[in-house]
């Protein structure tokens, strides 16, 4: 029988929370399943497939014993002077953090009051609405337009405290048209984030403008093209007297010293191989699309390191994919869109191994065995 008296406590635990995360669960992105074997491709998370820039390693590797027994920078001032030099825009206009999850939770945390709106287009980052939950702010989720690009006149109609644009957007890879963003940083009532993860692989991006705009921060990251996900960091661009809000929402020490050891040899030795491999990237995924094409699957028109594919198939195609040990993302009921797999773009010789997987699952589907 259960523990009364243990009940008891863990009832009482929980009343100790507060009550706008009772219902909010743990980021968990992939179902647990022990029968399955350790995948040899992951291609799930849109990290960097090709690696690190060779020159943050080298960073890495060399860093003294202090990197590791002293308090990092408080907030890496140099590194600041570094990104400020990639974007084109001054030092004071950028604010780091711990990925720009952290930046994004920050400004939430900044701008807007208990009660608050955050509007954002439908489906995108998952974070955003579980971020807004966490600081008592309201989800506003809107669909986008048939060409997915986000509806301009839905956004600015909600009157949010923060408007949030995604572009390239995840999980689908489609923009936002430079026209949309720059109406709705014009004439939005509240905050406009944009977020700009993917923004080394699309054509169009909005960082330098941002601190001139006024009302906006673009969000950027070093997890994705600069291939350094696992150190985790993020920064924002925007207006000085924006970020510096931020950046007390945010607090200090919130860059670890290895990490901003490796960013700076990132954005200096190694921005060469960033941007060299950026490029493939977008051969990669352009190949990718249209071999996807051939096989009957259709993804959405994608400007970042990951394609998106609708089909009512998607959750036997991940399982048969699981099977044989590649790891895709797997979504259920996304808005519009339905179900949907999501690949990240790497290597050739790794989509290859990807596609021979994938012709091995639905010529399996046609036979009708397990797939």
């Amino acid at each position: 029988m259960p523990d009364a008296t243990s009940s008891s406590a863990r009832a009482a635990r929980l009343e100790l929370a507060r009550a706008a995360y009772r219902d909010i669960p743990v980021y968990a992105p992939h179902g647990a399943d022990d029968t399955m074997p350790e995948p040899r491709i992951d291609v799930s998370d849109n990290t960097n497939l090709w690696g690190a820039p060779p020159a943050a390693l080298r960073a890495l590797h060399d860093a003294p014993a202090d990197v590791v027994s002293r308090y990092p920078s408080l907030y890496v001032h140099d590194l600041k002077r570094a990104l400020a030099a990639y974007v084109g825009v001054q030092a004071d206009e950028i604010v780091t953090g711990c990925g720009s999850d952290d930046v994004l939770d920050a400004a939430m945390r900044a701008f807007a009051e208990p009660g608050d709106r955050v509007a954002y287009c439908a489906p995108t980052f998952s974070m955003v609405p579980t971020f807004a939950r966490m600081n008592a702010l309201e989800p506003v989720p809107l669909p986008f337009r048939e060409d997915w690009d986000a509806d301009a006149d839905a956004l600015l109609a909600a009157r949010a405290r923060i408007t949030y644009l995604c572009s390239p957007n995840n999980p689908t890879g489609t923009v936002v048209s430079p026209a949309v963003v720059e109406r709705v940083a014009r004439e939005a009532t509240g905050l406009v984030i944009v977020d700009q993860a993917y923004g080394e692989f699309a054509r169009a991006t909005h960082a330098a403008s941002a601190p001139g705009w006024g009302r906006v921060i673009v969000m950027r990251t070093l997890s994705k093209a600069f291939g350094l996900a696992g150190l985790r960091i993020g920064y924002g661009v925007g207006a000085a007297p924006l970020v510096r809000e931020v950046e007390k929402a945010r607090g200090p020490y919130m860059v670890n010293a290895a990490a901003h050891r490796a960013a700076g040899a990132a954005l200096g030795e190694g921005l060469p191989w960033v941007r060299e491999h950026a490029r493939e990237a977008v051969a990669v995924r352009e190949r990718l699309a249209s071999d996807l094409m051939a096989r009957g699957l259709h993804p959405l028109p994608s400007e970042a390191n990951f394609v998106l594919v609708p089909t009512p198939r998607a959750a036997a195609i991940a399982h048969g994919l699981r099977r044989r040990g590649v790891l895709v993302r797997l979504f259920t009921d996304l808005p519009v869109v339905g179900d949907a797999l999501r690949i990240g773009v790497g290597p050739w010789s790794t989509m290859r191994e990807l596609l021979a997987a994938l012709d091995d699952v639905m010529a399996a589907e046609t036979k009708g065995g397990d797939s």
